[in-house]
Order: structure tokens, then C-alpha cells, then sequence
């Protein structure tokens, strides 16, 4: 039986605190950072206006209409406003398409310096790389800005030829109203005043007098303020982005009375300003628990899509509680405290951290504690690690079932400082299962085979599992076994990747996908690797077994490679291979994982393509000697197959390649990820990392 999710407790529909004014007409919300307006995927069940409707509905409301007139960014929080009823609609259309509804917002910048305390900034906006906007001066702008916008345009002629084409159009447009839109792009206006700052900081209270894309964010950008954790336009590091619809006035659509709406600040914005560091743990299990659950509300896309009973709730700094994460299964929670081995200093309190998470809800709540230093773990599933049963409430069956995306997964929570599946990996099974129709399929440091089962669930034809590890092996053959594969057709296999890649591009072994999701750290009796010298290497042997057309999924989640170095091994692995690659994605990890503020993810996730047959190999980058063949030509003389790895066709099989097993004894963790730990004798030596997975 697989276990529920406690909805009701950590993922109502809706708050009801967040509804700030309701009538007949009229129903204006609080929104959370986090939450988008209104999604366009039909599928998506997180926006503000599905989960309001969910809530109507569910309190017994005969009509869940709700008119859409005002639209605030994912990441803004604040003032919301929806009708109630189509009638409305014409008279707060009139309101917000006229400009007469003013919308008030406050703003968190870094480097406000000797600025004046109040202004107007004046814009032409027009499209920029990457889904962001551009500022251009315009005609009415302060010194500030025009002197901006020449630094702007000196960058590149085409810019300077536009800005004077733009100067032009300005004049033009000089009587027009405020937010015409000419081809030099759209009219933007802004007033701003200081609310408050403090040394470097302050607090901006916004007006804009016209309505476009990013427009606080870009203009303020554009004048050397960007908001604190802009990302995409350079803002400070923050825990979200600081921008917040605090007050909304109209005219009432059915009295035509004055209509005020406000929105508290969030907390957020003052902790910011007074950039003292803060400790979420000082204010003990009452506090903890608050973080905890507006992390949970983050998920709710996740938790409420009905297929899916095991998620992140806390992602450690990315949710406000550095060193802790806190997983879901079913109806017990896993919480692990990293940098908490003995004597450790700016460990989380074990015992707070423990208390809050109870008090969500869950039947029982596991502990796993993750040293600074993975030399301190000797044997990982010691009592002072790792203990076997739950620390609070009930102790969850040996074995459970949780589901993701529908399919079933075996987790054992008790079982070391890991469990049996890696969640980071989630979007990136669903990816596998919809690339893997008909595929030939290969996972390497397959762990429990997740990957395999996504792939089989997708119409993978056939499948190769490779680990080092016999009781990792055994456990992905029932995972395997659990969705009705084929045995013959999805085979399993006890091997050292290294090796086995080797043998296996000598026997002119091809396939159509590869999974390649090695730990940062690994060693066997034989062998030692890191991500961080040895990723190239591995890589390069894993894309000379890519069928034309085929495609590679290369992950790391080891923190210090790059996103960018990540995909220059991946370029150069490729060239060494003589693949001719086409395409080279990367891929976002799933929302339950956000990065630490200021902080790079910690997966690098990127989806290569090569070319067809027949296309050339990348410039400057011919196969290696002794390169072979694709499937379908004999194998390389005298080589033989490697242990259930089938011959490529017309070369029959050899005796099997030795599989190179780990010592004997306790294994240690998979590069940290707090999703499971290699079980069983044969289980390769891998250190935890803290912030891991």
C-alpha cells in the first residue's frame, strides 16, 4: 500500500488569511512570492487563480468565477485584485487599461547613494536576450539616466543608431498619451520616493504610471539599482526577489466609491535592510515550524498533482534553514542535518529542528546526520548517523512504496544516511521517460535503477543498468519487477562503469540514450573517481557509445563544478569522442530543490544531442584510433562482451568482463544526496558532501 501525503495540513488550497477584502464584486488577495497570477499550462494547479477557485469551490461557493485584470510576476508579492462577476468587468477594465487605478509597490535596492529622495524615470523598453527587457533614456529622462543610456548605446553601433531613432520618435511623441507604443518600443514611467535606508540599503516606494514588462525591475536596473534578488537584471543577493504590490486604489465597479487595498510588508524586506545575519533557528520550534510550512507551500504544485508521494519540503539556505533538509515520503518525514557531527561548529539544533518538523504532521520524522567532513563517517549506517527507526512519532514499515509521477518506488528510511532515490532527480526521470520510446537505453551509476524504470515506463525497447553495487543492482531488479520489465529485455549488470564503457565501445555496443549520474566521489578496490578531474574522461567514453541521433543526460550535483566548466567537459568529451554535437541543453532542477541565495543549483543537469548518421564529426575532433563501429559491425577482434551486456549483432559474445566490486563492509553514501545510500557488501566507498542532495 503506498502511503498518503497529508494534504490537508500542509497543502490547503488556499489560506484564507490571504483574502484581504471580498464582496460580491470584488475578491483581492495577499499573494506569495513564489505563486504565479495565472499559469498558461492547462495542466498547472500552483497559480493564484486555480488554487482560488479550488478554494471557492470548496467552500461551497455556487460560481468560481474570477475576472483576471491585474497580473503580478511570479516572484512579486502583494495586492491582487479579481472580479466576482462578469458585471464587474467593464468598469475595472476601464480602471486598469486607463491608468486611473493606482498601484503603489515597495522595493528593496543596494547603492542608493546621494541620490535625490525623489524622481521620475522615463524609458523606451524594448526586448533583450534571455527574456529580460532593455531601458532606453527617454526625452523628459534625469542626467542620471540619459548618461546611462549613451554608455548604453556606446556599446554597439546598431544600439547607437537605434537610440537616435528612438530620440527621434520621442519627439514625435510628444503629445501622444503616456503609453503609446512606437517601434522604438514602449513608453515606460515610473515615480519614486525613499521610504527609508539604512548604510547601503534602502526601501523605494514605487508608483509606475504605465504597465510594462518588468518595468520597475528594468528601469530600476537601467539606473544602477536593481532590485535585491533580481537575478535576471543584477540585483543584490536576497532570499527572494524584494518587490512587493503593497496598495492598490480604484473606484468600487457597482458604487463608484474610493476603494483602498493593502498588503503588509512581508518580514523579508526588513531583515534585508538591516543586513544583520540572522539565525531562522533563535527563535526556536515556533519559528522553525512557520519557515518550514511556507517552504511546504512552495511544493504544492508537486504535492496536489495526485501522482507523487515524495517530494523536498525544505531545501536547506534556498528555504531560509541553512544545514537542513527535510524529504517527504508518504506520511514520514526524513530530516537531515548537515554539518552536524560532533563537536561541529553552526550545526542546526538538532533538537528544535526535530520538534518543528512533528509538528507539520507526519507520523514519524527520521533523522540522518551528515558530518562537514566525510572522513568522520566510518560505517554509514551507525545509530549516531543514521538511526533505524523514527527519532519522533512511528517508525515507517522497513520497506514503503512511494509513488512519483505515477510509478512506484521501493525507499527504506531506516537504511543509512540514504533511502533508495535520489529527489533531485525527479524532473529528470519524467524527462527520460518521455525521450525513451523505442530507445535503446543505458544507465550508468544506475544506484537503484529509477532512471530504468522511468525509461521502461516510456516505451524504452530495450535496457542496460549499470552499478558497482550487488545489493544496489538487486534492488533496481525489483523496481524493475515492480512495473512488469521484461527481464531479458531490461537487463541489470554488477560492474565498474570505467571498465565495462571500455569493453562495451570495443563490442560496438550502441544505444539511442544514456543516463550519466555518477557520484562526486567513488572508490572501488580498483579504482578512484572524482567528478572534478575524471567527469571528461567518463563522459567521453559514454558518447562514444551514443547511437547517431542519440541523446546523453550528464549530471553532477558536485558544487565545486561550474555550470559553465560543466558543459565545457561535456564540449571537450564530445570532441575527443568525435561526436558531432547539435544541441547541448540545460536542464532546471525541479522547484522542491531551489539554489541558495546568490548560489549556483548544485545539480548541473545538460541533455546532448548528437547528429544523425552521416552528419560530420565536430571540426578538429576525429574518432580516436581503434574508434568502432556503429551496431550492427562486428566487434573489435577478440574482445569480448562484458557481463550481460549482449555482443553488437554479427559478434558473438565472449566470456564476461570481470565486474569490479568494492570492499567489504558498510558503504558509504552517494556524493551526499540524501535520497539514498549504496546498500549491501558490494557497495562502493562514496563520501557525503555537505549541501548535497
Amino acid at each position: 500500500m503506498i502511503p498518503r501525503l497529508p494534504l490537508s495540513e500542509l497543502f490547503p488550497d488556499f489560506h484564507p488569511e490571504w483574502i484581504l477584502a471580498e464582496d460580491e464584486d470584488l475578491i483581492v488577495i495577499d499573494k506569495p512570492a513564489f505563486m504565479s497570477t495565472h499559469a498558461p499550462e492547462a495542466d498547472r494547479i500552483d497559480d493564484a487563480v486555480t488554487r482560488l477557485r479550488a478554494f471557492l469551490r470548496g467552500r461551497g461557493d455556487a460560481d468560481d468565477y474570477l475576472g483576471i485584470h491585474q497580473r503580478l510576476d511570479r516572484d512579486t508579492s502583494g495586492v491582487l485584485l479579481f472580479t466576482r462577476r462578469r458585471e464587474a468587468n467593464a468598469a475595472v477594465a476601464r480602471q486598469f487599461e486607463g491608468r486611473t487605478a493606482q498601484k503603489t509597490y515597495v522595493a528593496a535596492v543596494a547603492g542608493f547613494g546621494d541620490r535625490a529622495p525623489r524622481g521620475t524615470l522615463r524609458h523606451r523598453l524594448v526586448p533583450a536576450p534571455g527574456g529580460a527587457m532593455r531601458a532606453i533614456a527617454e526625452a523628459g529622462a534625469g542626467p542620471e539616466d540619459r548618461g546611462r543610456a549613451r554608455e548604453d548605446r556606446g556599446r554597439a553601433r546598431e544600439d547607437r543608431g537605434r537610440a537616435r531613432e528612438d530620440r527621434g520618435r520621442a519627439r514625435e511623441d510628444r503629445g501622444r498619451e503616456p503609453g503609446d507604443r512606437g517601434a522604438a518600443g514602449a513608453l515606460a514611467i515610473t515615480r519614486y520616493r525613499l521610504l527609508e535606508r539604512r548604510g547601503d540599503r534602502a526601501l523605494l516606494e514605487l508608483r509606475p504610471e504605465t504597465g510594462r514588462t518588468h518595468q520597475l525591475r528594468v528601469q530600476l536596473a537601467a539606473i544602477g539599482l536593481p532590485i535585491a534578488g533580481d537575478l535576471l537584471y543584477g540585483g543584490a543577493e536576497a532570499p527572494r526577489l524584494l518587490l512587493h504590490a503593497a496598495e492598490l486604489r480604484l473606484d468600487h465597479p457597482a458604487t463608484g466609491a474610493a476603494a483602498t487595498f493593502r498588503s503588509p510588508l512581508p518580514a523579508a524586506f526588513a531583515a534585508w535592510l538591516s543586513a544583520a545575519p540572522a539565525d531562522p533557528y533563535a527563535g526556536g520550534v515556533a519559528d522553525v515550524e512557520r519557515a518550514m510550512r511556507e517552504a511546504a507551500e512552495r511544493r504544492y504544485g508537486v504535492a496536489r498533482a495526485g501522482d507523487t508521494t515524495a517530494l523536498r519540503l525544505v531545501h536547506g539556505a534556498g528555504d531560509g534553514l541553512p544545514g537542513v533538509s527535510v524529504d517527504l515520503y508518504g506520511e514520514h518525514l526524513v530530516v537531515s542535518l548537515f554539518g552536524g557531527g560532533e563537536g561541529e561548529a553552526g550545526a542546526p539544533p538538532r533538537d528544535v529542528v526535530l520538534d518543528a518538523a512533528h509538528r507539520l504532521g507526519a507520523k514519524g520524522v527520521y533523522v540522518k546526520v551528515r558530518p562537514k567532513h566525510a572522513s568522520v563517517i566510518v560505517d554509514a549506517r551507525r545509530e549516531e548517523f543514521a538511526p533505524r527507526h523514527a527519532v519522533r512519532g512511528e517508525s515507517a514499515p522497513e520497506e514503503l512504496a512511494v509513488l512519483e509521477h505515477g510509478l512506484p518506488f521501493k525507499v527504506r528510511l531506516g537504511d543509512g544516511l540514504s533511502t533508495g532515490i535520489f529527489l533531485d532527480q525527479r524532473e529528470n526521470r519524467r524527462r527520460v521517460r518521455e525521450l525513451a520510446g523505442g530507445a535503446r537505453v543505458l544507465n550508468l551509476f544506475a544506484y537503484t535503477g529509477a532512471f530504468t524504470v522511468a525509461a521502461v515506463a516510456g516505451g524504452a525497447r530495450e535496457s542496460v543498468t549499470v552499478d558497482v553495487s550487488r545489493g544496489a543492482i538487486a534492488w533496481a531488479r525489483e523496481n524493475l519487477d515492480a512495473i512488469g520489465a521484461d527481464p531479458a529485455a531490461h537487463v541489470v549488470v554488477e560492474a565498474d562503469v570505467f571498465p565495462w564503457l571500455k569493453a562495451a565501445a570495443q563490442a560496438g555496443q550502441r544505444f539511442d540514450l544514456i543516463v550519466l549520474d555518477p557520484p562526486s566521489f567513488a572508490t572501488t578496490k580498483k579504482s578512484r573517481f572524482s567528478a572534478a578531474s575524471d567527469f571528461g574522461a567518463l563522459a567521453a567514453l559514454a558518447f562514444r557509445l551514443l547511437a547517431p541521433g542519440g541523446r546523453l543526460l550528464a549530471c553532477t550535483n558536485h558544487r565545486g563544478i561550474a555550470r559553465a566548466r560543466f558543459r565545457r567537459h561535456l564540449h571537450e568529451a564530445a570532441r575527443e569522442a568525435g561526436c558531432d554535437v547539435v544541441q547541448m541543453k540545460d536542464l532546471p532542477d525541479p522547484v522542491d530543490f531551489p539554489s541558495d541565495p546568490g548560489m549556483e543549483s548544485h545539480l548541473k543537469s545538460v541533455l546532448a544531442t548528437v547528429g544523425a548518421a552521416g552528419a560530420p564529426a565536430a571540426k578538429g575532433a576525429p574518432a580516436k584510433k581503434g574508434m568502432p563501429a556503429a551496431k550492427g559491425m562486428p566487434a573489435a577482434k577478440g574482445m569480448p562482451a562484458a557481463k550481460g551486456m549482449p555482443a553488437a549483432k554479427g559478434a558473438p559474445a565472449a566470456k564476461a568482463a570481470p565486474a569490479v566490486r568494492a570492499s567489504k563492509g558498510a558503504p558509504l553514501p552517494r556524493g551526499g544526496k540524501p535520497g539514498g545510500a549504496r546498500r549491501g557488501p558490494a557497495a562502493p566507498a562514496r563520501a557525503p558532501r555537505r549541501g548535497a542532495r
